[in-house]
């Protein structure tokens, strides 16, 4: 007979065999950066000889379709409609990475080779995104082997090769197939657990906001020492406008950047004990640092950050003795969707001129990623929470939206489906930079919580709406 127990021991026994590493080293060993000019290639393998034939053998219809804005990666859609009255899930992921940056792994370890070291497995696209997709892929053969043949519930897959692009084409493509890609729930994975050891579920993501801040004075650089402290450093004026818009301990003082209201209750109530942490080898906690009277979980899951991502001023890799004639700052904002990101542009204008830097510009203002967000107590989420406990025996934590960035407002937007993000990864991944790898014990987890969610679609009591 067929049993839930049965379903998550085939997923067990197909992870502690080693089948999964087996897997995720020939997804890791295609170099499907979309980050590199060159590559490209590599991103159409990745979909076509890589998840295409294994999605066919598990009885998906598949199609890979060109990105409806040119020079960004293909787009997957699969689709196993068992029964149009049973529930239809909805799959997302991305095939794509950001660049290698081969020269900057520590000796011994390769970003397109997986390399298993204490418990993790390293190499590139292992966390962010080929090892979370796969995983959850890997758990549905479980599921469809243990019923025989069956799910007893409709799946339907998005697979993009733009997401470390901004998910460029993306909401293009979504809108102009929102009728192939009606679903009931998004279940899917990627970003971090709240810490290594916690389950985690977040309803939605948090935005990026971006804007450059610039200081341009003169058409080249002056001699310091005839010049220097008679003309205007331009490297100066940015640090204190930089200091006027968030103080030195990380509090940000354009209050109309943030939520109006504070954290809103039914969010403070769900990040009640909520623990935060990144694990061995991650950046530290500092609890002085950032928004006052809020928990570490509030800061990143509740409120908005201010991020200056890069800045320079003169050439700091060949210093010559001249007052610089200007200076820029790449900034961001990670928001949630309590604020406009609408009037940041207007909010720092008005600020700066208030504070008396009306020589700063601001320039190449932008929204990369807007921010989404499920009620945490969604009947779908609150479903995805029980049976994620049941098959782990351990609390799960719920989150309103993951700290980081993903398109689920696309799905919001055009499917009007909730979101129920399981991210298998954790914050000290290393997913942007040299390094990266994927946590074996929280993958092991994950198996075993999808094999036990996709077993609970095809019984009775599923959410209605």
């Amino acid at each position: 007979m067929p049993t839930r127990t049965g379903a998550l021991t085939r997923a067990a026994s197909f992870f502690d065999a080693g089948g999964f590493k087996a897997l995720l080293t020939d997804l890791v060993a295609i170099p499907s950066t979309a980050q590199e000019p060159g590559y490209e290639p590599h991103l159409d393998r990745y979909l076509n000889d890589a998840i295409r034939p294994w999605l066919e053998r598990l009885g998906f219809t598949v199609q890979v379709r060109p990105n409806p804005l040119e020079g960004f990666g293909p787009i997957l859609t699969a689709a196993r409609i068992e029964d149009p009255a049973r529930p239809t899930v909805l799959l997302y992921g991305h095939g794509d990475t950001v660049r290698g940056l081969d020269e900057q792994w520590r000796p011994g370890l390769k970003p397109w080779v997986l390399t298993e070291e204490e418990g993790r497995w390293y190499g590139r696209g292992t966390a962010d995104n080929k090892g979370q997709h796969a995983l959850n892929i890997a758990a549905l053969e479980a599921v469809i082997a243990e019923r025989g043949g069956r799910l007893g519930f409709n799946v339907k897959i998005v697979l993009e090769m733009a997401e470390e692009r901004g998910s460029r084409g993306l909401r293009e493509f979504v809108a102009a197939h929102a009728d192939e890609l009606a679903a009931d729930v998004l279940i899917a994975s990627d970003g971090p657990r709240v810490t290594p050891e916690m389950p985690t579920i977040a309803t939605g993501t948090r935005g990026t906001w971006h804007c450059d801040l610039v200081v341009r004075l003169r058409e080249g650089g002056v001699h310091s020492g005839h010049w220097g402290g008679l003309t205007t450093d331009p490297a100066v004026r940015l640090t204190h406008a930089l200091g006027s818009i968030m103080d030195s301990r990380g509090k940000i003082l354009v209050r109309d950047w943030l939520p109006g209201n504070g954290v809103p209750a039914e969010v403070r109530a769900v990040l009640l004990g909520c623990p935060v942490g990144g694990g061995e080898g991650a950046a530290t906690i500092d609890a002085d640092w950032g928004e006052p009277g809020l928990t570490a979980a509030e800061k990143i899951y509740g409120w908005n950050s201010f991020i200056v991502l890069a800045m320079t001023s003169g050439r700091p890799e060949n210093p010559v003795n001249a007052v610089a004639p200007d200076a820029r700052a790449h900034c961001q904002i990670r928001y949630t969707v309590d604020s406009d990101p609408a009037t940041f542009a207007d909010s720092l204008r008005r600020h700066l001129d208030a504070q008396g830097f009306k020589d700063v510009a601001i320039e190449n203002a932008y929204v990369r990623m807007p921010a989404s967000r499920t009620a945490p107590n969604h009947p779908w989420v609150r479903w995805a929470q029980e049976s994620m406990q049941r098959s782990l025996d351990k609390r799960v934590q719920i989150i309103p939206n993951s700290s980081g960035g993903l398109p689920g407002d696309v799905f919001v937007d055009h499917l009007g489906v909730p979101l129920v993000w399981v991210p298998h990864s954790y914050n000290g991944c290393k997913q942007h930079g040299p390094d990266e790898h994927y946590l074996i014990a929280p993958a092991r987890e994950g198996i075993l919580a999808f094999a036990g969610m996709w077993w609970d679609l095809g019984e009775a009591g599923t959410p209605k709406g």
